[in-house]
């Protein structure tokens, strides 16, 4: 049985939940269904929107008083590693890279636990059990890759970190990373955002994904170190300025009402071509 995609899917918006980024705020989400045969081309162009998949759904960050979430990219052309990013690269050089399909191994598991338990305990991914990380790895309708990291200096092998990608018809989007806590003092979580930025050039793809900088939280402001790093605001994509005071994106008259952002959605022409 063959699914196409409505030329106009449904969105959605979640109810308010306390922000995990921003202290005192109110997160919503506004999210559609990501499924049938048009699910890569949809995946690409909303990705390309500042949206982001987990699953089969695709979001992005509709607060009703801020808009200080936004979409982050490195233009693979214009990369350039710092010193301290050129010592994460020599000091995790003893890693070997694998790629492989999105299935969920019990390896992966035990160190998303141990992610989880070193730095994340009290998050929303806390309580997750191995059928519902498995379903994270497994459930997706699109192009993705585990991408695993392996130490096989010692007697045995180990698994040391790993992050799901979907693979863009523009790039590499990072939707989940983690890693072993034991060796938070290499700064796995940079090398592993370094590596992809060498996987892209290798392949030939102008950007990788991130995820969502937000100005003033302490758990994303790492992503500003990175050169060449563009940010989607205000229904563009742009450089991040390290002299320009994002401060407005947090303020209630920064958000439009959900219909206008709906609106402004580019969507794919998933029609076939006239013969």
């Amino acid at each position: 049985m063959r699914h196409t995609l409505p030329i106009a899917p449904q969105f959605y918006v979640t109810a308010p939940q306390a922000c995990p980024y921003l202290d005192n705020r109110r997160e919503r989400k506004l999210f559609t269904a990501l499924q049938g045969e048009h699910a890569n081309t949809l995946n690409d162009t909303l990705s390309k929107q500042g949206f982001r998949r987990s699953q089969n759904v695709l979001y992005r960050p509709s607060c009703a008083d801020c808009s200080a979430c936004m979409s982050a990219r490195i233009r693979v052309a214009d990369f350039e590693p710092t010193r301290s990013q050129r010592k994460c690269l020599r000091r995790n050089a003893v890693l070997e890279r694998e790629a492989t399909s999105p299935w969920a191994t019990e390896e992966q598991y035990e160190l998303f636990r141990r992610y989880l338990d070193s730095r994340h305990a009290d998050g929303g991914m806390a309580d997750m059990d191995i059928f519902e990380f498995a379903a994270m790895i497994e459930e997706t309708p699109v192009k993705s890759r585990v991408i695993e990291y392996w130490d096989r200096s010692g007697d045995r092998p180990q698994l040391i970190a790993t992050c799901l990608t979907d693979v863009l018809d523009d790039g590499l989007s990072m939707v989940y990373s983690f890693y072993d806590p034991d060796w938070a003092r290499n700064s796995l979580g940079s090398y592993i955002i370094l590596d992809h930025v060498r996987i892209a050039q290798e392949s030939g793809l102008p950007y990788v994904y991130l995820g969502y900088w937000v100005p003033g939280s302490p758990k994303m402001g790492y992503k500003a170190g990175f050169s060449g790093l563009e940010i989607f605001r205000g229904g563009n994509w742009q450089n991040l300025s390290p002299t320009e005071d994002y401060d407005a994106d947090t303020h209630p008259l920064s958000v439009d009402p959900i219909a206008e952002q709906v609106a402004r959605i580019s969507l794919p022409d998933t029609r076939a071509p006239k013969e």
